[in-house]
C-alpha cells in the first residue's frame, strides 16, 4: 500500500502516522519528494482502512499495491481448491452440473425432476425452499417443508441438495443441506457470512446484483476468516442498462476470477438471461471461459412454473447442453 502525502505536511503529523501504521504491524518506508512525501507501507494491509487513512486531510491519495483479499487469493494458495461434496469434486480440472427447478413446489415436481436432470448428466440437485422475490405477493417457497421435499428428492436418487439460505436464524434447518447457497442479494450479508465460516458445509456463493468482482472475492474472505474454505464462486449476471436480458452474463469475469482466486467458479446462465432461450448459448461460453461447473434451472413445465418460469428449460434441452458442453470441454482439454 501507498500513502501520498500533501506537500508541506507538518513533520509532526507525518510522525504520528508512522508511528500508527508501525503500531498495527507493518514497516513504513518514507521517500521525500520535492512536491510530495510518499510512505511504503510493508506488510499485511488487508487489515488497513483504506478510507480512514484517505479522509485524514494532508493525505493526498492512498493506493493498495496487492490486492485486499489474502485467503481466497492465489498468491498464497497458487494451487486450485478442490470442493468435494459427497464423492463429486468441483475445480482443479473437475467440473459439474447443477440443477433443478427455481422452487421447490410439490414431492411429485421435485423427485421427477430430480430424476430427468440426473438422467441427463447433473452431479446435484438444486431447488429453492426459501424464496427471495422482489414482490411480496409473489411465490415465497414451502419454506420448511421445501427442504423435507428436497431431502426426499436425494434419497430417491442419491443426488446432493443445493438450497438458498435467506437469514440467520435458519442455519439449523439447512443441517441435512449439502451445499448451502447464498444467494446474489445476500453477498454482502456479513453476519451471515460469518456465521457460514463457522459451519464445515461447502458455501456456494453468488456475486451481487451491482457487486464487482474484488467485492464478491472479499465477502468469500469472509467465510473463510471463519475457517471454512469449501467455498464455491458464482457469476450469475450483473444488472446493467441492458433492457432486453434480465442481467448481463459477464463472461470476462469467470476468466478473471480464476486468475485471481484459487476457488472454483461456476456460472448461472438462467438467471444471468432470464430467457430460457439464452441459456444454452451462454451456458456453452461459460464452458469455453473456463468454469468450473453450471447451475441451470430446469423444470418439467416452465410455463406453469410457480417461480422464474421464463427462464427454465425443459429436461431435453438440459440434456443438450450437457451433451455441448462436454464436447467444448474435451475440445479444450486436448489443447
Amino acid at each position: 500500500m501507498v500513502v501520498v502525502l500533501k506537500k508541506n505536511t507538518d513533520e509532526a503529523r507525518i510522525s504520528e502516522l508512522t508511528e500508527w501504521l508501525r503500531s498495527i504491524g507493518l514497516e513504513v518506508s518514507r521517500n521525500d519528494g520535492e512536491f510530495e512525501t510518499v510512505l511504503c507501507l510493508i506488510g499485511d494491509t488487508s487489515h488497513v482502512d483504506m478510507d480512514i487513512i484517505s479522509s485524514l486531510d494532508f493525505v493526498e491519495h492512498v493506493t493498495r499495491i496487492t490486492e485486499p483479499f489474502k485467503s481466497v487469493g492465489r498468491k498464497l494458495h497458487p494451487n486450485d481448491t478442490v470442493v468435494e461434496v459427497n464423492g463429486y469434486k468441483i475445480g482443479g480440472g473437475n467440473f459439474q452440473f447443477i440443477a433443478g427447478p427455481c422452487s421447490v413446489e410439490s414431492a411429485e415436481q421435485i423427485c421427477s425432476i430430480a430424476k430427468d436432470v440426473k438422467n441427463a448428466g447433473a452431479a446435484m440437485l438444486r431447488g429453492g425452499a426459501f424464496k427471495p422475490r422482489t414482490s411480496p405477493y409473489s411465490f415465497q417457497g414451502m419454506r420448511a417443508e421445501g427442504l423435507e421435499l428436497l431431502k426426499e428428492a436425494k434419497k430417491q436418487t442419491g443426488m446432493p441438495i443445493v438450497s438458498e439460505i435467506m437469514d440467520l436464524s435458519h442455519i439449523d434447518l439447512f443441517r441435512d443441506v449439502d451445499v448451502i447457497q447464498v444467494g446474489a442479494r445476500n453477498m454482502q450479508n456479513f453476519e451471515l457470512l460469518k456465521e457460514l465460516g463457522h459451519t464445515d458445509k461447502p458455501i456456494l456463493l453468488k456475486r451481487g446484483l451491482a457487486n464487482t468482482m474484488q467485492e464478491l472475492l472479499m465477502s468469500a474472505e469472509y467465510i473463510m476468516a471463519g475457517g471454512n474454505g469449501r467455498i464455491i464462486l458464482c457469476e450469475r449476471g450483473i444488472r446493467t442498462f441492458e433492457p432486453y436480458t434480465r442481467n448481463t452474463m459477464d463472461i470476462s469475469a469467470i476468466a478473471l476470477l480464476k486468475e485471481k482466486t484459487h476457488l472454483p467458479v461456476i456460472a448461472d446462465p438462467s438467471h444471468a438471461a432470464g430467457i430460457s432461450k439464452l441459456v444454452k448459448p451462454l451456458s456453452l461460453a461459460a464452458v469455453a471461459a473456463g468454469a468450473d461447473g453450471l447451475m441451470t434451472e430446469v423444470h418439467n413445465n416452465p410455463s406453469h412454473a410457480l417461480c422464474d418460469g421464463p427462464q427454465a428449460i425443459s429436461p431435453s434441452e438440459f440434456a443438450g447442453i450437457v451433451k455441448k458442453a462436454e464436447e467444448i470441454r474435451k475440445v479444450l482439454n486436448t489443447r
